[in-house]
């Protein structure tokens, strides 16, 4: 089984990419058999959409083939997703308009909001209101928001009791993903999923 991590942020140095590491730390005491694809959006900048993407561009092959083809390979996804001005960044809302139903639709994702204080909450309901139609990606019901992330996730054991509560809630969170990973795939393989007659949601 493999995991994709893609990492929001549009800072090349971030908090987002500190709680990514501890992600795919965690998941792998979990299950050592895991596989991890992980698209740092700030590492890799995706160009903005445009009609090339729909028309065959090969600009656009050549840029989205490599990305694609590894999260087709994923059963499930941890999208990590900083509050800018309470949005989500416009590099990741980009990648939903890129990543489509081939890629990721009926597979789990778990939606990490991240905030350097209380906040982190708008992120978390703006892609489950406006990321999940076309592309058919099914958030599971809990996420997480990783608040004052400076403060946690920094070394191998807590330094607070909040770093505690923090690395608690989380990893509950990426042991449910893991369950509907494996769930999930039996929907994908049940022969119901009608992508040709019904290519978009409503």
């Amino acid at each position: 089984m493999k995991v994709g991590i893609i990492i929001g942020s549009q800072r090349k140095v971030s908090q987002s990419a500190k709680v990514a590491r501890y992600i795919q730390s965690s998941l792998t005491k979990v299950d050592l058999s895991l596989g991890f694809y992980v698209l740092d959006l700030a590492a890799t900048p995706l160009p903005f959409w445009d009609e090339g993407v729909w028309s065959g561009d090969p600009s656009w092959q050549k840029i989205w083939s490599p990305i694609s083809k590894e999260l087709k390979e994923c059963s499930s996804f941890v999208v990590i997703a900083p509050e800018y001005h309470g949005m989500a960044p416009a590099a990741l809302k980009n990648f939903f308009l890129l990543a489509t139903k081939d890629e990721i639709g009926h597979k789990p994702g778990l939606i990490v909001g991240v905030s350097s204080g209380r906040g982190g909450s708008y992120p978390v309901v703006e892609l489950r209101t406006s990321s999940y139609k076309n592309s058919r990606i099914n958030w599971i019901p809990d996420h997480m928001i990783v608040r004052n992330a400076e403060q946690v996730l920094n070394a191998d054991t807590a330094a607070s009791e909040d770093d505690r509560l923090t690395r608690d809630r989380l990893d509950y969170c990426l042991r449910l993903l893991l369950q509907y990973g494996r769930a999930l795939t039996l929907v994908r393989e049940s022969g119901v999923v009608d992508f040709k007659n019904h290519p978009n949601g409503l």
